[in-house]
């Protein structure tokens, strides 16, 4: 009689839609699904958090249905903008509208702020910001719109504490005649612009230390040979994202040796919204995939490298329907987590997807969003230094992001489904079929949950008998006595339980699949456990 083998698998690696089945058999942690997970730094497969209403049960929506097309954290608040203005709140109930006519001096109280004159913006789409430190307590905040008919906005705020105590000022700034940039940033006390429809290739910078002007001395425009996506500060340059290119430029503070030097003419951007930095570098979505800055430079012209390899068909979808769809991201330093999403202006909440670029030890790891419909995102430290971030959504409601136990679809509580598929293992023989005795999983829960295990033979051939799902149980947090609260947890167990699953079936490979559907806390998916018999090989 044949005796029982072990094999173990650790969680780590991420998605990988990039390998055939038989590359899998060398990388067993990684999944083939991980859908509505995100991967630890240290090792393990977490079920993301849900978000919820920004402003709890009395949140209110800054302008009705109008979907929320920009956001920023400002201040101890945050800028929403929606439909064709601009507002502010510290809480998420009360919206300050802030798109008013310009005011002399040093700004209006909130009185003479609020009965102003309303500066119309017309046709604003997709907001972008940028934030000066200037001579406000908070920053200078510039907002451009990729429209083709919006000014640059301008708005500080001074004061504390509620909304009626503080100073505003806010106008309009003039770049030169007619042109209306799409995107915005200040780098070395200029603020530059770009993405005008009539100058598409051109980028336009301000006066030194003069950000609401562009004739003032320091003030000047550069023409490129190719059309400008988006443009950041990054250390002393100015990296310039076009279609087909990118450009840095040097020494804008001096007029005789200012340059534009090409990083490479091989690849472009080609969303605006996906550019972030992180981990020390800018990261951006090409035509291949998600790239880097600095990996660009380090490589030249020759093969460049893509930090999303691994999960090439999905960056391939997302890059052939760019048009269709509204691209945003953001970086949640405490994770060292790069996130992007896509969704389409009228796709509704259960559909919208993204990509969650975790850094490991390993490099980067992913895993994709299915259920967070981010119009606009944004994220940012508070007064406390309080890491914080939030989203939009079409419906014009504005969330709290990577928060609570569910996604806040609107009016409904949606439970969050979340699934993990492992590769086809065939434990080191192909050809040799094998009865799986019983699989233990390595689970880290939050609070309460309750997943279910799916184990399928020989890539789920239908000759082959496949077992119904098994249910795992309640798994709950083990507790020590004396912290526990009662009914909640157990007593006994260790700080990672191992739920054992007894499992029957038999096949040449075998393929696990880890699923929860709930409104549960989340959980870690560590590692599995497999107990298996083989057959005699003949």
């Amino acid at each position: 009689m044949a005796q029982s083998l072990p094999y173990a698998v650790s969680c780590k690696g991420g998605l990988n839609k990039n390998l055939n089945q038989f590359e899998m058999l060398a990388h067993p942690g990684i999944a083939t699904t991980l859908e509505n997970f995100e991967v630890d730094a240290d090792g393990g497969y977490r079920r993301i958090n849900g978000y919820a209403y920004f402003g709890g049960d009395d949140a209110t929506r800054p302008n009705g249905s109008n979907a929320i097309i920009g956001l920023l954290v400002y201040a101890d608040g945050l800028i929403a903008c929606s439909g064709t203005n601009v507002y502010f709140t510290l809480d998420g109930i009360t919206w300050l509208q802030i798109n008013k006519g310009s005011v002399a001096g040093s700004g209006d109280d909130y009185t003479a702020f609020t009965g102003r004159s309303v500066v119309a913006r017309t046709s604003q789409a997709e907001c972008n910001f940028t934030v000066y430190e200037g001579d406000s307590t908070y920053g200078e905040v510039v907002l451009t719109d990729s429209s083709s008919s919006t000014k640059p906005f301008y708005f500080k705020m001074t004061g504390i504490g509620a909304l009626s105590n503080r100073t505003y000022f806010a106008k309009e700034i003039t770049v030169d005649g007619t042109v209306f940039p799409k995107t915005c940033i200040i780098h070395n006390r200029h603020l530059v612009v770009a993405g005008d429809t009539n100058n598409p290739n051109t980028i336009y910078y301000s006066g030194t230390d003069d950000i609401d002007d562009f004739t003032s001395t320091g003030s000047g425009s550069i023409k490129l040979d190719d059309k400008v996506v988006g443009i950041r500060s990054f250390r002393n340059d100015l990296i310039i994202f076009c279609i087909n290119s990118i450009y840095k430029l040097e020494n804008i503070n001096i007029a005789a040796s200012i340059a534009i030097t090409p990083i490479t003419k091989n690849v472009g951007c080609i969303a605006n919204g996906s550019i972030q930095e992180f981990s020390g570098d800018l990261v951006f979505l090409s035509p291949d995939g998600v790239r880097t800055i600095a990996g660009t430079t380090r490589i030249g012209d020759v093969e460049l490298s893509s930090i999303s390899r691994q999960i090439q068909p999905v960056t391939n979808t997302i890059a052939s329907k760019v048009n269709n769809f509204i691209i945003t991201s953001e970086v949640l330093r405490a994770k060292s987590q790069y996130r992007l999403f896509y969704t389409g202006s009228s796709q509704s909440a259960p559909e919208a997807k993204g990509i969650i670029g975790s850094l490991t030890t390993e490099g980067m790891a992913w895993s994709e969003t299915k259920g967070v419909q981010c119009r606009a995102i944004t994220s940012g430290f508070n007064e406390n230094e309080v890491e914080e971030a939030y989203h939009g959504d079409n419906g014009g409601n504005v969330y709290i992001h990577d928060t609570g136990n569910f996604f806040q679809h609107g009016s409904t509580e949606a439970s969050i489904l979340a699934t993990y598929t492992t590769p086809n293992y065939d434990f080191g023989d192909h050809g040799t079929r094998k009865t799986i005795n019983y699989v233990k999983i390595s689970v880290s829960p939050e609070g309460v949950t309750q997943p279910t295990l799916r184990v399928r033979f020989d890539y789920e051939d239908p000759n082959i008998p496949q077992p119904l799902d098994y249910s795992l149980g309640t798994i709950r947090i083990p507790s020590t006595l004396g912290t526990s609260i009662f009914g909640t947890n157990f007593f006994g167990g260790t700080l990672d339980p191992t739920v054992r699953q007894a499992v029957q079936g038999t096949g040449n490979t075998t393929s696990f699949r880890i699923r929860s559907e709930d409104k549960n806390p989340p959980y870690a998916i560590n590692g599995l456990y497999i107990d298996y018999t083989p057959a005699n090989r003949r």
